[in-house]
């Protein structure tokens, strides 16, 4: 039995995976560093790189918690699979063609507990870079270590607000 699963079972064991969306944040220098590689990588289930916590995420999949997206990669397929964390980055690289082999043995015991070091290394990584301060997006996302990731739209001047 494999390790990795997604965390909304929505039938991913009969319904077959033909694209996947990642969501990454896209103020942070290391995930667009991950999306710009993902990018030239040779893929062998299509990806499409969205930038969490934005409003094309929101319109996309208005029933997740965008906030924890910004938390934690997330992975949504086609079939309305939901991956977070290890197994979002393990089904990432599976869809890579040169990186499957690499996801298949990341799958297994042994692979799933290497590749949620690594997480949580990018994760420390990531978290030093705001020296424990409350971190403001200019998209209305604030993180602030001790409550956790806050959306405060953007409001308007004077009472005007722009239109789409």
């Amino acid at each position: 039995m494999s390790t990795v699963t997604a965390t909304d079972d929505r039938g991913a064991a009969r319904v077959p995976v033909h694209g996947l969306t990642v969501l990454y944040d896209a103020e942070c220098p290391l995930c667009t560093h991950l999306r710009d590689w993902l990018a030239r990588q040779p893929q062998l289930v299509p990806l499409t790189l969205v930038p969490a916590g934005s409003d094309e995420a929101r319109a996309r999949f208005p029933g997740l918690d965008h906030s924890a997206t910004l938390d934690e990669v997330t992975v949504v397929g086609d079939g309305g699979q939901v991956y977070r964390d290890t197994a979002a980055w393990i089904v990432v690289l599976w869809a890579l063609r040169e990186q499957r082999p690499l996801a298949h043995r990341l799958s297994t015991p042994a692979g799933a507990r290497l590749a949620r070091g690594a997480v949580l290394a990018a994760a420390r990584w990531r978290g030093a870079q705001w020296g424990g301060r409350v971190y403001r997006r200019g998209d209305g996302w604030s993180y602030d270590p001790g409550l956790g990731w806050t959306y405060d739209p953007p409001g308007c001047d004077g009472g005007v607000c722009a239109t789409r």
